[in-house]
């Protein structure tokens, strides 16, 4: 009997430079963008078999950055993340399904303050070039550069942020949207 290894899958570093975790949630009308300057990303991408790759993300909650340094410390207090007794925000994924070319949807728990669901992140895979030689040079020995892009919509009450009555929809909306740019390089 034959037996065939499990591929290898090859892990990526993620440029925090050139990649963001944002989102966007609405106030009354208008919608308000914010971002985490911290996080962490482990990307196992298998441009080849696609469906074997695997994603894990950890945000530092205290980067949260609204541009506004009032509304950025409302948001870390109990109120909303509770970023003293939450620190992280968690994702692992445990499915990665091919919807079309170059369209994934990757599944799997999300944690925010200690509550977790699990979740479809709608991923684009922007593109994945071969650097020539002479750029590998410039660019520290860099081979091979992907960019994803990465949405889904969420519930803030979901996830326990908002309480009192900021759990209303009315002055700050329930639904999230979630946006990730990766750039990634081996």
């Amino acid at each position: 009997m034959s037996t065939s290894a499990a591929p290898t899958l090859t892990t990526w570093n993620v440029d925090a430079t050139h990649s963001s975790v944002g989102f966007t949630v609405k106030h009354f009308f208008t919608p308000v963008r914010g971002k985490f300057d911290r996080y962490e990303v482990e990307l196992a991408y298998d441009p080849e078999n696609p469906a074997e790759s695997r994603v894990e993300v950890r945000i530092d909650v205290t980067s949260i950055d609204t541009g506004n340094q009032d509304r950025n410390a409302h948001l870390l207090s109990g109120d909303f993340f509770d970023a003293e007794t939450y620190p992280e925000i968690t994702f692992a994924s445990e499915d990665v399904r091919v919807v079309a070319d170059g369209q994934l949807v990757v599944s799997g728990p999300l944690t925010i303050k200690d509550q977790t669901q699990r979740i479809e992140l709608a991923v684009t895979l922007d593109g994945v070039k071969e650097l020539p030689a002479e750029m590998q040079e410039a660019f520290g020995g860099i081979e091979q550069i992907a960019g994803f892009t990465a949405s889904t919509r969420l519930d803030r009450t979901d996830y326990g942020v908002g309480v009192g009555s900021w759990a209303a929809a009315l002055g700050v909306g329930h639904a999230d949207n979630l946006n990730l740019a990766i750039e990634a390089n081996r």
